[in-house]
């Protein structure tokens, strides 16, 4: 416990220049971390090949790792700091206080906190500071005998000894706090940052959101609010209290939608790299006992254990995890590939099905956005095919809009089903992720300073059409154009019936792709009067259910020269490149069905 001497004395603007320098290392590594997976990755792509490039890389990654350690450490030491400072202020602030009251009194503080004061009785010689008569009394702190007392002196000085004892004691209660977790906050030596560092550096995160809890509280983050609601928290804070919080909270700040890309990408990455590493951590334990004897005592003898039973169920479970984050590490590690921009993380969770949000280029900045929402089946088993949809399409913009900015936007934030037969033929998982839908898409346009500095486009596929054919009907959807892909159906009857307008609806189908017929029998298309027709020939009239691909919905019906359900993003195919004329306003360009 500190004594009252050390905490009357502490400097508490030293721990906060301390922290300052703290927090310009944990920032500098930031900063080497983004040039590391940004710039020296490109120049591997660029300049290498083969065995050479793949032992490159792997360096890189190494590197990489060490910097991200070096930003959530460092960044942990500055917070630490800072709450200790701050917190230890108002104990010394109420010591100081007491220390003043007893001077003033003319009362004597003692070496171990108790309290010396002149009796009522004290009478001063004339001219001199010096007591004629009565004594000095000593009185422990925390005794309380003096309340009340016909001695107006001694209930004073106890009342001062009170203050002192409290001072002290909360000091000590705070110091304890902040010490436990500074003591956690060391590396082993060596320049090679492990996957079991990174696994310590989360463990010391939560040690610390215990310990500075009163400091920086993840309740004060708005989780739930809406992302005006959160980029007006955000730009309140002072850059200094920004760091903390990301770096004390990443993943409840890497979640806000309406903060900055660069933002949340700081954030979530520090949680990707995290749990990736914990993932694979937790995948390299041994196994435990297989068999145990059979308590039944019968035939047979042994039995699988209920130990090996768990651990086999968490096994793939883990196989699935990892297999979704190879796939973003994998997107992170081709930065610079054919020209490809930076990744930025904008969401992400292992837990389930798992979820992910990347995006190709930086969508703050970008002249167009194209944000796609992917259907059934979509888990961490194939994040890798709906990601490439997206680089790829990134790669095809750029035939259509040279000199322009474009990020493309892989958004996989909702429970897709995972049943074609049962799962994909309900309509609550689109009533369930449409709101998270707008809820990105109105952070995405607030990031971006409003709906006039981007031209966006929402793809959806397959069922992912339906989630945003939901949105629509819900809300206004922050896009300027829709594209439905092999669509089972929006749950409206018409494309005027959707926020951006007639004009702003497309669709594809191909006419071997099932789903748009199957969306129908699932009732997810929507109703309406009129006269179907195949080709401009009617064949059917009146409240019928229609789907984007159907020509009484409405929409611009886009050239198709691909098959099946799944091939739309085929590389120089006008499937592909139909939708990338969308997605940088190039209307005149695109192939429609006559």
């Amino acid at each position: 416990m500190p004594t009252w001497q050390q905490l009357r004395d502490a400097k508490l603007d030293e721990y906060a220049d301390a922290a300052d320098g703290w927090g310009k290392v944990s920032s500098r590594a930031n900063s080497d971390k983004d040039r590391v997976d940004n710039g020296m990755f490109a120049k591997v792509h660029h300049s290498q090949k083969g065995e050479a490039a793949t032992k490159a890389g792997g360096d890189i990654q190494q590197l990489s790792r060490n910097y991200q350690y070096l930003h959530t450490e460092c960044g942990l030491v500055r917070t630490a700091l800072n709450g200790l400072a701050t917190e230890l202020a108002s104990p010394q602030k109420k010591l100081k206080q007491a220390l003043e009251d007893a001077e003033n009194l003319r009362f004597t503080v003692k070496p171990d906190g108790s309290v010396e004061y002149p009796t009522d009785s004290l009478v001063l010689s004339p001219g001199t500071d010096t007591a004629e008569h009565g004594a000095p009394v000593p009185l422990a702190p925390g005794k309380g005998e003096g309340v009340g007392s016909a001695d107006a002196n001694k209930g004073k000085a106890e009342d001062i000894a009170e203050r002192i004892g409290d001072a002290v004691r909360e000091a000590a209660e705070i110091d304890g706090r902040y010490a436990a977790a500074l003591r956690r906050l060391k590396a082993d030596p060596g320049l090679e940052v492990s996957a079991e560092d990174l696994v310590d550096a989360a463990a010391d995160t939560k040690a610390l959101q215990q310990a500075a809890g009163k400091y920086a509280d993840d309740d004060r983050i708005p989780h739930g609010r809406s992302a005006k609601e959160n980029a007006d928290w955000w730009n309140g804070l002072s850059q200094e209290q920004r760091d903390e919080y990301a770096t004390l909270y990443p993943a409840s700040v890497g979640a806000l939608d309406g903060l900055p890309s660069t933002v949340r990408d700081d954030a979530n990455r520090m949680v990707f790299a995290e749990n990736r590493a914990q993932i694979q951590t937790d995948l390299a334990r041994p196994a435990p006992n297989q068999y145990i004897p059979n308590p039944n005592g019968s035939y047979p003898a042994a039995i699988l254990s209920p130990e090996y039973k768990q651990w086999q169920k968490d096994q793939e479970r883990l196989k699935d995890q990892l297999k979704g984050s190879d796939s973003i590490q994998a997107r992170f590690d081709a930065t610079g590939e054919g020209g490809l921009p930076e990744a930025y993380l904008l969401g992400y969770d292992k837990e389930g099905i798992g979820r992910a949000i990347i995006a190709n280029g930086n969508p703050d900045t970008a002249d167009h956005t194209a944000v796609y929402v992917p259907g059934t089946k979509t888990n961490q088993n194939n994040f890798d095919e709906d990601i490439s949809r997206m680089t790829d399409m990134w790669r095809e913009t750029q035939k259509w809009a040279p000199g322009e900015s474009v990020s493309t936007i892989t958004w996989f934030g909702y429970e897709a089903p995972q049943s074609v037969a049962t799962d994909a033929t309900q309509k609550d998982y689109a009533y369930d992720g449409s709101p998270k839908l707008l809820q990105f898409m109105d952070g995405l346009e607030t990031a971006q300073g409003g709906p006039d500095n981007s031209h966006t486009t929402i793809i959806g596929h397959s069922y992912g059409s339906t989630v945003v054919g939901d949105a629509s009907n819900k809300g206004d959807l922050a896009a300027d154009d829709i594209v439905a892909v092999g669509s089972p159906g929006m749950l409206t009857g018409r494309a005027e019936d959707l926020d951006v307008g007639k004009d702003h609806v497309w669709s594809e189908a191909a006419t071997s792709d099932v789903v748009p017929a199957g969306g129908k029998l699932a009732g997810l298309g929507g109703y309406t009067w009129g006269v179907e027709t195949w080709n401009g020939v009617p064949y059917n009239a009146g409240y019928v259910q229609t789907v984007p691909s159907d020509e009484l919905f409405g929409a611009h019906r886009m050239d198709v020269d691909t098959s099946g359900h799944t091939s739309y993003w085929e590389r120089d195919s006008e499937s592909l490149a139909n939708q990338a004329k969308v997605v940088v306003g190039e209307y005149d360009k695109v192939n429609e069905d006559d």
